[in-house]
């Protein structure tokens, strides 16, 4: 009969290994049902006639062949969410994947779910399993099941994980919903001026031609921008294709994204916003790591990927690394200016000391998000103003550049 290790979570949340007799890997996983322990990994043992140590015999026949559409924000979240509802009820991981993937919405989560269900089976960690579809499964959401797994309370971090992107979508759509009028007035003042030097332009350029003398400076500007589109307007689009094309590759690279996101937290509206944002995930991460039980480096190593923002991440690391050596969190954030002002700082600290610091870190999070709304509104409210100047700038130009001929004329004639 062939023998199975296993390592799994008890009731009381602790980690469990062991090993047991079973038929087969369902009878296997009966028997830790049996036992009350929730599957984590499951490891077929060769027989005494084989060589070689213990590993899973199909793990290298499986081929990852995952859906090519990505599975939705929405149906992570809800698949975070309800496997941590039946783990917590009690549900054995395996069982639990089942389920998920019979209820998935669409055929990509379905295969993903039955990806992840079989690598587990087959005694891959949850974590792992999850990493090999970074397209679904970011990097701090891995490393926090990691974190869940290792200090034997997943099914509190998933809930944490669920709870954590529905906050983080909302805040997203709010950002969302603040650019969208912005955007829409400058596409349209795009088109009204595209519009205005491709077919108003031209049309006056008879009349213009029969004054006799010079045209004014802005006028000449304008007609040779109309001629410029009219004629290489093809050209000029495929350029300007190009240039965005470099320009993206570019901020791919860690060198640009270096130099861009540097640019974007000077920007005076754009980088307070930016930082709070960050500063808002990073606190609410940490205080919600803490909370489940997950030590402080580790989950400060965790919760410096949801920054973001490379320099800001790099200033966090910095402070990780004087908390390694025995430094207090409030001191050791002190360098990141750009992310914690005085005020939070001696709010960490004090709740270091009282004992409350993941409950801080969570309310810290709460304010800074009410915070970051109203200043969102306020920005909002500056930027469509701004926009409207802007369109009515350039359009009340063009108009003057062509009027200026005709009351030239008006003038010769009196």
């Amino acid at each position: 009969m062939p023998t199975f290790a296993y390592k799994a979570l008890q009731r009381d949340g602790k980690m469990a290994v062991g090993v047991l007799d079973a038929a087969g890997r369902p009878d296997a996983l009966r028997q830790m049902e049996t036992l009350g322990l929730r599957p984590v990994n499951l490891l077929e043992k060769n027989s005494a006639g084989k060589k070689g140590s213990a590993a899973p015999s199909s793990l290298g026949n499986i081929t990852f062949d995952f859906a090519s559409k990505k599975v939705s924000a929405k149906e992570l979240e809800n698949f975070t969410r309800l496997l941590s509802s039946l783990l917590a009820a009690g549900v054995p991981l395996s069982r639990a994947l089942v389920i998920l993937q019979k209820e998935a919405s669409s055929p990509a989560s379905k295969a993903q779910w039955k990806q992840i269900h079989d690598l587990v089976v087959d005694g891959m960690s949850l974590a792992n399993a999850m990493a090999k579809s970074p397209e679904t499964f970011p990097r701090v959401y891995v490393a926090m099941v990691e974190a869940g797994e290792a200090g034997g309370f997943l099914d509190v971090v998933l809930a944490q994980i669920a709870e954590f992107q529905a906050r983080e979508k909302d805040l997203k759509s709010k950002v969302m919903q603040a650019m969208l009028y912005p955007c829409i007035l400058l596409v349209l003042a795009v088109g009204v001026l595209v519009a205005l030097l491709t077919f108003f332009i031209p049309m006056l350029r008879n009349l213009f031609n029969s004054i006799h003398g010079s045209l004014p400076l802005l006028t000449k500007i304008i007609i040779g921008a109309s001629d410029l589109i009219r004629a290489y307007g093809l050209f000029v689009a495929a350029a300007l294709v190009v240039a965005l094309f470099l320009v993206r590759a570019w901020l791919v690279s860690e060198k640009g994204r270096r130099v861009w996101e540097g640019i974007i937290l000077k920007t005076p509206l754009a980088g307070p916003l930016i930082a709070q944002f960050a500063m808002a995930r990073f606190c609410r991460m940490l205080g919600t790591l803490i909370g489940a039980g997950v030590p402080l480096v580790q989950g400060l190593n965790v919760a410096r990927r949801s920054i973001g923002n490379q320099i800001l991440v790099d200033a966090v690391a910095q402070a990780i690394e004087r908390v390694q050596q025995g430094g207090r969190l409030g001191q050791s954030l002190a360098d990141c200016k750009a992310l914690f002002s005085g005020s939070v700082l001696e709010m960490i600290s004090v709740a270091e000391e009282s004992g409350k610091l993941d409950a801080e870190l969570v309310r810290v999070a709460v304010v800074t998000e009410a915070d970051l709304d109203r200043n969102l509104k306020t920005a909002v409210a500056l930027a469509e103003p701004l926009m409207l100047f802007l369109i009515a700038g350039f359009i009340g130009t063009i108009f003057i550049g062509m009027l200026l001929p005709v009351l030239t004329m008006s003038q010769n004639i009196k």
